[in-house]
């Protein structure tokens, strides 16, 4: 019997290990057509500023998080295409008693991935403390601690060349929020092994006049140019520029080689130039569309007299314009289709990996109760420093990115308070500048569920109840239904079969330079010895 059960076990495990490695693939969102195409964007989600690099047959990309944590996500593919998440290189954010809270606009900007003599590395600007370095030799594993290799304020955007003489160079711009300078690039040298930049930065170029605004620089070197692909005329309005010299200190000529044209995708520019092992060349790129953050573009691109043009060139000026639909890269091979994960059941023992935190993540605020079932969020208190009412400087905040233009996320949970904590309180959020939630909170009557909405929250905007409704007990499906331009409706069901709507359409809103992010909360306004807790059972997105 024991032998039996022994088998069983064995089996159900395995069952269960081939159903985790199946690729996930969105009910929301695919960029493979499933026909040798693929459309754009490849992903419909905030991955802003992302960089690609190749290593054999494998391509890795990351992207800035700014304060969220984990940071610097890690996603893979084999195609280019299909992407999926597989780590985060930065678990917490320096220093920790600083991003302890949430600090919005700040922390990771415009990283750079390489990989470099087996190794691979990832430099990232913090606005405020200068230039990190950290690196791995599996991206998928444990990467180092970060190190400053140049500090200062307002230096962002860092990208490395190794030289084929060993020499390391570093090329950067500047936050004219911090450095009170902006529109120039600036290359400095490092050591070898990249971890310190040596002597003062040089200009290399000013984008003053006609190209202001340039920033998110990316290093390659090729056919005897050094050249350096930078963005330039602002996030929405501008276009990817593309500087060329034979002296890595320039003088630099540059043209413009990827704008909007004639296509719906606004401000084309900053990611990556990736070339394929059978020598195809690539271009991923962002475009910002307001609430639901910037998404990102993949683009075919050629070389022309030593200048490469991206997407499609109608008119032969040597700017291209977006492409909408095209075919895939060819890889030598088909590979499965797959998107970066969204539903979560709460099966294990930890977070599926497109969650993130609005801090730095304290391990008192989650239980996993793996083979039960749910994950277990534990109230919060309120920081001291922050007045209560507003959700915007409360780290605890369970969120992920906007997967799509339209979709639901659905949650089961049972909030579960402390009882003598009135004002305790949990449920489900759609966070940004502006935010909205279903609030289940304990009060003199018990467990009322109400629909919230907080405008102008990181001006310290208050919360207005726009409806309200006692339950029986805190056992209640959750539901946000997300419409085309970003409009939220809310409901709850207490049998998961017939949902209620409750309160008012909402207009979701970007956060500092994110885009709004949907997921559960739960914290209680006053410290005591203890507090409740809220059980979700899954999250799941669907049309």
């Amino acid at each position: 019997m024991k032998r039996t059960a022994n088998l069983l076990c064995l089996l159900l495990a395995s069952v269960l290990t081939a159903t985790a490695q199946q690729p996930y693939v969105s009910k929301v969102w695919v960029a493979d057509n499933g026909d040798g195409t693929y459309k754009n964007p490849i992903i419909y989600a905030d991955y802003s500023d992302p960089d690609v690099c190749r290593a054999g047959d494998d391509y890795y990309m990351t992207a800035s998080s700014f304060n969220c944590s984990p940071g610097l996500p890690i996603l893979h593919s084999k195609d280019m295409v299909n992407w999926t998440i597989v780590n985060y290189a930065l678990p917490k954010q320096k220093p920790y008693e600083v991003f302890d809270l949430p600090q919005h606009g700040n922390g990771v900007w415009a990283p750079s991935i390489r990989y470099h003599r087996g190794e691979f590395y990832i430099y990232y600007g913090d606005p405020d403390y200068g230039i990190y370095m950290l690196k791995a030799e599996d991206p998928r594993g444990e990467w180092s601690e970060p190190v400053l290799v140049k500090e200062g304020k307002g230096l962002i955007d860092p990208c490395p060349l190794w030289d084929e003489d060993g020499q390391a160079y570093l090329v950067h711009a500047f936050a004219g929020s911090r450095a009170s300078m902006k529109s120039v690039l600036a290359v400095t040298r490092m050591t070898p092994d990249g971890t310190k930049a040596l002597g003062e930065d040089r200009l290399v170029f000013d984008g003053h006049e006609g190209n202001t605004t340039i920033e998110g620089p990316k290093f390659h070197k090729y056919n005897g140019y050094y050249y350096i692909f930078a963005p330039a005329g602002g996030v929405k309005p501008g276009w990817q520029l593309v500087l060329r010299s034979k002296n890595v200190f320039g003088p630099y000529e540059h043209r413009k080689v990827l704008a909007q044209g004639g296509t719906p995708v606004n401000g084309p520019h900053q990611g990556a130039w990736v070339q394929t092992p059978g020598g195809e060349d690539w271009f991923y790129h962002f475009q910002d569309v307001y609430e639901y953050g910037r998404i990102v573009h993949l683009q075919p691109m050629k070389w022309a007299n030593g200048w490469p043009v991206m997407g499609v060139d109608p008119d032969g000026d040597g700017c291209g314009e977006p492409v909408l639909t095209w075919k895939k890269p060819n890889v030598g091979g088909a590979y499965p289709v797959m998107t970066p994960q969204e539903s979560d059941e709460f099966d294990g023992l930890e977070l599926g990996l497109q969650w993130q935190w609005h801090g730095n993540y304290k391990p008192t605020w989650a239980y996993f109760a793996g083979d039960k079932g749910y994950m277990r969020l534990f109230s919060a208190v309120q920081p001291e420093e922050k007045p209560c009412g507003n959700l915007m400087d409360s780290p605890n905040l369970l969120l992920q990115k906007f997967p799509a233009r339209e979709f639901s996320a659905v949650t089961k949970v049972n909030f579960r308070p402390a009882g003598n904590i009135e004002g305790e309180r949990a449920g489900l959020l759609v966070m940004g500048l502006d935010y909205a939630l279903l609030s289940l909170e304990q009060t003199p009557e018990g467990i009322v569920i109400s629909q919230n909405e907080c405008l102008k929250a990181d001006r310290r905007g208050k919360e207005q109840v726009n409806a309200s409704q006692k339950l029986k007990n805190g056992e209640v499906w959750l539901k946000v239904t997300v419409r085309d331009g970003g409009k939220c409706r809310f409901a709850y069901s207490t049998d998961g079969r017939k949902f209620t709507d409750l309160g008012n359409e909402f207009k979701a809103r970007e956060g500092k330079w994110i885009g709004a992010k949907v997921g559960v909360f739960c914290n209680r306004p006053v410290v005591s010895s203890d507090g409740g807790w809220l059980d979700v059972d899954y999250f799941r997105i669907e049309k």
